[in-house]
C-alpha cells in the first residue's frame, strides 16, 4: 500500500490510487458473531457466563451487609431495599447496557476505548495532529450511519473540532474512566475474595477476623502471582464454574423464599421504592452506595464484548444471570424477614446446611473467575491506552495464541497486587471496601452514559427526544448513586478518587509531554534539499545494509536525522524513516499494516513507511515484522513504477508500437532490480535507530511545568520499559541516538 508517491520540499504527502486499489481487495469485517448460527450464538452465550458475569454474579456475597451496616430496624426497608435492587439490575445492566450501549461497539471490541475510537473517527479530537486522508480507506474505519439526520451531526462535528475545551474533556473522561478501571483491578479482588474467605467464620466461629484477612491476602498473593502465565489454561473450566454457581444461588435462593416469606415477592411492586425513601429519609439516601454493588461488574459486559457478540450477550444475561441473581437477593430477603440479626452474613447464615461446604467452595472460586475477568480487562483496556499516547510504551506480554484479548502486563499487575492486599489489610471488612468500590463503578456509569451521549448525536443521529430521554433518565439515577457513595467519602470512598487523581495524573503529565513532543518535531521537519545536500556531502558514505530509524511522525524528516548524520556520517544502503501508529479503530487487517511512499529521488533509495495498527492489534514478532515488511516494500516498488509510467505523456509515434513495449520492458528491469537490490541488503543485515529524546522544559517555563517535564515525565521515561523492549527490538541490532528537545 502506498503512502503517496514522494514527499514534497514541505514534508506533505502525495495521496496514491494505489492505497485504495488495495484497500478495495480486503473485504469489510462486521462486528464477528453478527453472521454467526443460532448453535454458534448459544456456544457463546455459554463461554460468556464464565468471563463476563463473575463479578455481577458474587455481588450478592456482600449487598444486604453494605446496605445494612448498621443492622435492620424496621422489615419494611426489606422490602424497599429489595425493589431498589431489582430494578437497578432492570435499569442499568439490562436497559442501558444490553439493550442500548452494547450496539456502540467498535468493530466487536467496547469499552470506554472504543467509544472514544468511534467519536475521534468521526471527529478530529486526538491531541496529536497525525491523521490523514488514506486512514480513511482502512477497512474498519468507517461505520455506517443509521440514518439522516445530518445537519446536527454536523454541528457537532465542528463544534468537537474547534473546542480545545471539548477535546480535553472528552479525553479526560476517557482517561479517568482507565484511571477508575485500575481502581477497580485492584478492589474487586479484594472485596470478592474477602467475602468469600469469610463464609469459613460459619464453622471455624474461633477463627479472628484478622486471621480471615491473612487468609484472603495469602489467596490474592496467589492470584496476582499466577496471571503472567494467562488464563487460557485453565479459561475452559470459568463458564462451567460459574454456571454451576449461578445454579446453586438461584436454588437457594428459591428455597429461601419458600421456606420463609414468599411474601417479599411484593417487592416488584416499585411503590415499596417511594415508601422506603418517605420512611428512611436521608438514610435510605445513603443506603443507595450499598444497594448500588449489586451491579458491580456491568460495565465488563461492554469491555469484553470482543469475544462474543451483542446476541449471545443478551441470551446470557437475560436467560442466565437476571433469573439467577434476582432470585438470590429475592431468597436472601425472605431469610432475613425471619432472622434480621444475620443482615451481617446475608449470605452464608441463609445457606441449607448440606450445600453449605459445596456452596464455599464455589464460591471461592467464583471470586477468584471474578478477580481474574477484572485483572484481563484492566490490562487489555490499558495495553489501549498506549494507542493514544497517555501512557509509556510498556512491554504487554499475551498470554494466550487462541485468545487474543488476554494480555498481561507486569509493572500493572504488580501496582494492582500491592494496591489490593493493602486495601484488604488495611481495612479488613467489606464495608469500607464496598464504599470505596462503588465509587470506581458509578463513575465509570457515568462517563459511559456521557461518552454514549456523543455517540448518539455525532454517529448514531438519533432523534433529540430519545437521545434527552437516555441522557436524563441514566444520568440521573448515576447521579443519584453516585451523591450517596460520595457521603461516605471519609470511610473508604476517599481511596479510588486519590488513586484516580494519581493514575490520572501521570497519563496525563505522559500526554501533555508526547504531544508537546510531536508538536515540536513537526515545527522542526528537515526540509527535503537541507536533506539531499547532506546525503551528497563527500563525508557520507552509504553503508551496506537496511536501516528503520523509528520516528513518531508520520510525514516529513524528523531534526534526529541531521543530528545522526552529524555524529555517524554513514547512511545505510536501505534506509527507511519507520512510524508505528496506531488508528482510533480496534484491528487493521495485515494486508492493509504498511503505507510506503519514497523520500527524496530515487537513487536515494530512502522511503518513509508507517506502520498502522488498532489498539487491539498485536506487534508482530521482529523477525515476522521484517519479513512482511520487506515484502510490503517490493510490492510498493511494483506498485510505484506502474503509477509512474501510467503518468507519463503518451506523446510518440502512433506509428511505432515498438517504443512503448521496450520503455515497459526497460522499466520492468528495473523494479526486478531495485527488488534484487533489497533482498541482498537485507541479507547483509537490518539495524533499528531509534530516538534517545531528553526533553526539558525551557529556561523560562513555569515552576508547575518544569517538575511536570523534568521530573515526572522523565521519571517515568527512565523507570518503565524502554521503547525498543516494547517493540521487541533485538539488542544486537538496535542504536541509539541522543537528542535534547526543549518544550
Amino acid at each position: 500500500m502506498s503512502l503517496g508517491a514522494e514527499e514534497t520540499h514541505h514534508g506533505s504527502l502525495k495521496p496514491h490510487d494505489s492505497l485504495f486499489r488495495d484497500a478495495e481487495k480486503v473485504s469489510h469485517s462486521t462486528h464477528r458473531g453478527s453472521q454467526v448460527s443460532w448453535m454458534q450464538t448459544l456456544s457463546l452465550a455459554f463461554q460468556s457466563i464464565g468471563i463476563i458475569y463473575g463479578d455481577i454474579g458474587t455481588s450478592p456475597l456482600y449487598v444486604y451487609s453494605s446496605t445494612f451496616p448498621d443492622g435492620i430496624k424496621n422489615n419494611d426497608d426489606l422490602l424497599g431495599v429489595l425493589s431498589l435492587i431489582l430494578y437497578t439490575l432492570v435499569l442499568i445492566p439490562m436497559f442501558k447496557y444490553v439493550f442500548i450501549v452494547l450496539y456502540a461497539n467498535d468493530n466487536g471490541d467496547g469499552g470506554t476505548f472504543a467509544l472514544y475510537s468511534l467519536i475521534s473517527r468521526y471527529a478530529k479530537i486526538r491531541m496529536i495532529p497525525d491523521q490523514s486522508a488514506e486512514d480513511a480507506a482502512v477497512s474498519n474505519y468507517h461505520i455506517e450511519a443509521p440514518n439522516s439526520q445530518l445537519a446536527r451531526a454536523q454541528w457537532v462535528k465542528q463544534k468537537l473540532e474547534s473546542s480545545n475545551v471539548a477535546k480535553i474533556m472528552l479525553f479526560t473522561l476517557t482517561i479517568l474512566g482507565t484511571s477508575m478501571v485500575i481502581g477497580d483491578g485492584s478492589l474487586t479482588p479484594a472485596i470478592s475474595v474477602l467475602s468469600a474467605v469469610s463464609g469459613i467464620r460459619e464453622k471455624a466461629p474461633s477463627l479472628t477476623q484478622s486471621q480471615v484477612v491473612l487468609i484472603s491476602v495469602a489467596v490474592l498473593f496467589v492470584l496476582f502471582s499466577v496471571q503472567r502465565f494467562g488464563t487460557d489454561k485453565v479459561g475452559y473450566t470459568f463458564a462451567p464454574v460459574i454456571s454451576v454457581w449461578f445454579m446453586m444461588i438461584a436454588g437457594i435462593g428459591m428455597y429461601n423464599l419458600v421456606i420463609h416469606d414468599i411474601g417479599v415477592l411484593r417487592a416488584f411492586n416499585p411503590m415499596y421504592i417511594v415508601q422506603y425513601f418517605a420512611r428512611k429519609g436521608k438514610d435510605g439516601w445513603v443506603s443507595l452506595g450499598g444497594i448500588v454493588l449489586c451491579v458491580t461488574g456491568t460495565e465488563g459486559m461492554f469491555a469484553d464484548l470482543g469475544h462474543f457478540n451483542i446476541r449471545a450477550v443478551q441470551i446470557s444475561f437475560n436467560g442466565i444471570l437476571f433469573p439467577s441473581v434476582a432470585l438470590c437477593y429475592i431468597g436472601q430477603a425472605a431469610y432475613l424477614t425471619k432472622f434480621p440479626e444475620n443482615v451481617a452474613d446475608t449470605f452464608y447464615k441463609s445457606i441449607p446446611a448440606p450445600l453449605f461446604w459445596p456452596t464455599f467452595i464455589i464460591a471461592i472460586l467464583a471470586a477468584i473467575i471474578a478477580s481474574q475477568a477484572m485483572l484481563s480487562g484492566a490490562f487489555a483496556i490499558l495495553s489501549k491506552a498506549q494507542s493514544l499516547g497517555c501512557m509509556p510504551r510498556v512491554r504487554v506480554i499475551h498470554t494466550s495464541h487462541k485468545y487474543e484479548g488476554q494480555v498481561y502486563i507486569p509493572e500493572v499487575n504488580l501496582v494492582m497486587g500491592l494496591a489490593s492486599i493493602i486495601v484488604t489489610v488495611a481495612f479488613k471488612t467489606t464495608n469500607d471496601i464496598g464504599n470505596a468500590y462503588g465509587i470506581c463503578v458509578v463513575t465509570t456509569f457515568s462517563i459511559t452514559t456521557h461518552l454514549m451521549t456523543v455517540v448518539m448525536l455525532l454517529i448514531w443521529k438519533k432523534h433529540v427526544i430519545f437521545i434527552m430521554m437516555f441522557y436524563v433518565v441514566f444520568g440521573s439515577v448515576e447521579v443519584i448513586y453516585l451523591s450517596s457513595i460520595l457521603s461516605k467519602f471519609t470511610q473508604g470512598g476517599y481511596l479510588p478518587l486519590a488513586f484516580a487523581l494519581v493514575v490520572m495524573s501521570l497519563m496525563v503529565t505522559w500526554h501533555y509531554v508526547q504531544v508537546k513532543r510531536y508538536w515540536y518535531e513537526l515545527d522542526h521537519i528537515v526540509h527535503i534539499d537541507e536533506m539531499t545536500a547532506l546525503l551528497e556531502n563527500n563525508d557520507v558514505r552509504r553503508i551496506p545494509g537496511v536501516g528503520l530509524l523509528y520516528t513518531e511522525l508520520v510525514q516529513g524528516i524528523p531534526p534526529i536525522f541531521p543530528r545522526l548524520i552529524n555524529k555517524i556520517p554513514l547512511v545505510h544502503s536501505i534506509f527507511m524513516f519507520m512510524s508505528i501508529k496506531h488508528l482510533p479503530i480496534s484491528r487493521v487487517v495485515p494486508e492493509e499494516r504498511f503505507l510506503f511512499g519514497r523520500v527524496g529521488r530515487k537513487e536515494h533509495r530512502m522511503f518513509r513507511c508507517v506502520a498502522r495498527y488498532g489498539y487491539s492489534d498485536t506487534l508482530e514478532d521482529p523477525k515476522e515484522f521484517a519479513a512482511f515488511l520487506v515484502d510490503r516494500l517490493k510490492m510498493f516498488i511494483q506498485e510505484d513504477s506502474e503509477v509512474t509510467a501510467q503518468n507519463e505523456p503518451a506523446e510518440r509515434d502512433n506509428s511505432s508500437k515498438e517504443v512503448p513495449e521496450a520503455q515497459a520492458r526497460l522499466t520492468q528491469t528495473t523494479v526486478e532490480e531495485e527488488k534484487q537490490l533489497i533482498d541482498r541488503e537485507v541479507q547483509r543485515g537490518m539495524v533499528y535507530l531509534m530516538g534517545e529524546a531528553n526533553v526539558t522544559a525551557k529556561a523560562k517555563s513555569s515552576v508547575l511545568k518544569k517538575i511536570v517535564v523534568n521530573y515526572v515525565y522523565t521519571f517515568l521515561r527512565k523507570n518503565l520499559t524502554e521503547g525498543h523492549k516494547a517493540l521487541a527490538i533485538p539488542k544486537d541490532q538496535l542504536l541509539k541516538v541522543g537528542i535534547t528537545y526543549e518544550i
